[in-house]
């Protein structure tokens, strides 16, 4: 099925950079100069953007290695953006070789660029200050300027925090510094890790002998949700980040799929504790919960709305597995596919437009996404095999899958409409990610 395009771009909640254990201490210092705001509105292509090598200062050691890492991550965030479009490389042989000291805009206007970037480096003994000027092309004006330093095991986080500025300066969310939780067998265990939006920079989280599934970000994206069987039974963890603690938040009978809330204050989950699988909501602060479903058959998989007035889940109510959408009450339940007879993890995008999901065509089980505005549906994949297990990016331009479409489970990035598919993990099995909400 063909990919229907979109022309809006979608603008959504944003929040803090979790930086895992990392130690970083960097800076931003703003130039002096006078700021020129500019703001993508709805409807508008995406900015052309050169971005010519970057210089290193000569009092830097060593540190050719390090600018091209640098240059390199930028230039391949901006690219996944779908805000911003890199003038190709191989226009810059029609214009004179860059300088810094005397940048020629007329040239970088003949390329169709309207943004340049300018970036300089210094790399002293364990240490890096990354240099970042952006100007506007037809006006000749200087926009913003930023300074990134930090420790070079932290190069790549630099480039990010960069690629994250650009995108703030344009009246957009960042996404490049945010994490993906993901289920990983590449040390032999299923256990739970950490990596980078692209895929880098992976850690691992939980260490056991069993079995631990289905992790979900807090709201403060500080504390991890997982369901681990380290207890010969499928009990509901919360891992802390930053202090390494784990709590149990439920033991009783099988408990997994937990969502947290928009406010942080609450947690949607299914617990088999009465018997049949069925829908919870904790409050956090009390410890009180609230049981939303009361059916004979399997309610599963739920998923706050970005308003939390909302709950997307699973239900076997029908006699097939189809998407619901109840009130965070419980209240006004009403079913929101109608087509095949299997549709299950609902995952709800952050402007609160748009439903994804996974559903068996013909022994297929592809990636779907709904509109509940216009009542419209896109199919994501085109691949054999199985895709699995959606989650959006802060912006809603994007969204990470798992597919086995290679012989195993690996994780694949997509864009909102199925263009621009990207594997971002290659050992191992890895299911279940889930990104940073922000």
């Amino acid at each position: 099925m063909k990919m229907k395009k979109y022309l809006h771009i979608f603008a959504v909640l944003g929040a803090m950079i979790v930086a895992i254990a990392l130690n970083f201490n960097g800076h931003d210092n703003v130039y002096a100069q006078e700021e020129v705001r500019i703001r993508i509105t709805e409807g508008m292509p995406m900015i052309p953007v050169a971005l010519p090598e970057f210089t290193l200062r000569k009092s830097s050691i060593s540190g050719e290695d390090t600018k091209k890492q640098v240059y390199q991550v930028l230039w391949n965030d901006l690219n996944y953006s779908r805000v911003f479009k890199l003038v190709p490389k191989e226009y810059y042989s029609y214009i004179q070789k860059f300088d810094p000291a005397n940048i020629r805009f007329k040239d970088w206007a003949s390329i169709q660029a309207n943004i340049l970037i300018v970036g300089e480096l210094e790399v002293s003994e364990g240490r890096i200050i990354f240099s970042m000027k952006v100007y506007d092309v037809r006006s000749e004006k200087f926009i913003f300027g930023r300074n990134f330093g930090g420790k070079k095991e932290f190069t790549r986080l630099i480039a990010h925090r960069a690629a994250d500025e650009m995108m703030k300066y344009f009246g957009e969310k960042p996404i490049f510094t945010t994490k993906v939780v993901f289920v990983s067998s590449r040390d032999g265990n299923s256990e739970i890790y950490i990596m980078d939006y692209d895929g880098k920079r992976v850690r691992r989280i939980t260490y056991n002998d069993y079995i631990d599934v289905l992790p979900s970000w807090s709201a403060d994206n500080e504390k991890v949700l997982y369901t681990s069987y380290k207890k010969n039974n499928p009990d509901l963890y919360m891992f802390h980040i930053y202090t390494g603690k784990t709590e149990v938040i439920s033991s009783s009978k099988a408990n997994y799929a937990a969502d947290w809330s928009k406010e942080g204050d609450k947690l949607v989950y299914t617990s088999t504790k009465t018997g049949n699988a069925e829908i919870y909501v904790k409050n956090m602060k009390t410890g009180k919960e609230k049981r939303l479903t009361f059916n004979p058959t399997i309610d599963t998989t739920p998923c706050w709305s970005p308003t939390g007035t909302e709950i997307a889940f699973t239900s076997q109510r029908s006699g097939t597995p189809q998407i619901y959408i109840m009130d965070s009450e419980g209240t006004n339940v009403r079913r929101i596919t109608h087509d095949g007879s299997y549709h299950d993890s609902p995952a709800w995008s952050p402007e609160g437009t748009r439903l994804a999901y996974v559903s068996r065509i013909e022994n297929r089980f592809d990636i779907y996404v709904y509109n509940l505005k216009d009542n419209t549906i896109i199919k994501l994949t085109e691949e054999s095999g199985r895709n699995e297990n959606p989650t959006w990016s802060p912006d809603g331009r994007h969204l990470i899958f798992a597919s086995n479409r290679t012989g195993s489970y690996q994780l694949y990035s997509i864009d909102y409409d199925g263009d621009n598919l990207k594997q971002l993990t290659f050992k191992g099995e890895n299911k279940m990610p889930d990104w940073q909400k922000r």
